[in-house]
C-alpha cells in the first residue's frame, strides 16, 4: 500500500531542520531580518530536507524533473535579528505524484551553538514532536512536478527514487 494518501487523509512527514546564524546582509539597519529573506530560507529548508533524504536538487534536475513554486504563504509572528541562531524546520504537508506542499517553521534557538559550515542539518523529528526554539515565522509553499518544458509530470514515473525518498519522509513522520 502506498504511503501517499488523498488530501483529506494526508499525514505530514517528519520535520527536517536547517540551522544557521542570521548574517548581516540579511538584516536592515535596525538589525531585523528583511521579510523577503524568509522565502530564501524556505528554499534552504527544502534543499536540506532533500539532501537529508539522500538526494540533491541537482540530481532531480539531471533526471529532468523540476519543482517550481506555484504558491506561497507566510505568517510573521516575531522578527529574526542579526546574529540570531535560527532553524528552518521543513516537512511535507501534502503530496501526490504531481504536486507537493511543504510546511515551514522558522524558530530562534539561543541554545544552538554552531561551529563549522552552515547550514547544519537536523532531523528527522516526528511530526508530533514539539520543535525547539521561539516561533518566528510559519509558512507553506506549493509546488508542481514538471519537466524541462514545464509540462506536468508524475514523479512516481519520472523519478521513482525521489518519489520513494519523499514517501519515506512521510513514513518517518508517523513513527
Amino acid at each position: 500500500m502506498s504511503p501517499i494518501k488523498d488530501r483529506d487523509e494526508q499525514e505530514k512527514s517528519a520535520w527536517f531542520g536547517a540551522c544557521f546564524r542570521v548574517r548581516y546582509q540579511e538584516s536592515d539597519q535596525m538589525g531585523v531580518v528583511y521579510h523577503a529573506n524568509y522565502v530564501n530560507w524556505f528554499e534552504i529548508g527544502r534543499t536540506e530536507m532533500i539532501r537529508s533524504l539522500g538526494l540533491t536538487y541537482r540530481s532531480m534536475e539531471e533526471a529532468g524533473v523540476l519543482l517550481p513554486v506555484i504558491g506561497l504563504d507566510l505568517k510573521y509572528k516575531k522578527p529574526a535579528k542579526y546574529d540570531d541562531y535560527v532553524t528552518v524546520w521543513t516537512r511535507i504537508n501534502q503530496m501526490s505524484s504531481v504536486r507537493l506542499t511543504y510546511e515551514y517553521e522558522v524558530r530562534r534557538d539561543e541554545n544552538l551553538s554552531l561551529t563549522g559550515q552552515s547550514p547544519i542539518s537536523l532531523g528527522p523529528i516526528t511530526s508530533s514532536a514539539e520543535l525547539p526554539g521561539e516561533l518566528l515565522v510559519t509558512g507553506t509553499t506549493q509546488h508542481a512536478w514538471v519537466n524541462g518544458d514545464f509540462r506536468p509530470v508524475r514523479l512516481d514515473k519520472s523519478f521513482p527514487k525521489l518519489y520513494d525518498a519523499l514517501s519515506k519522509a512521510l513514513r518517518l513522520g508517523r513513527e
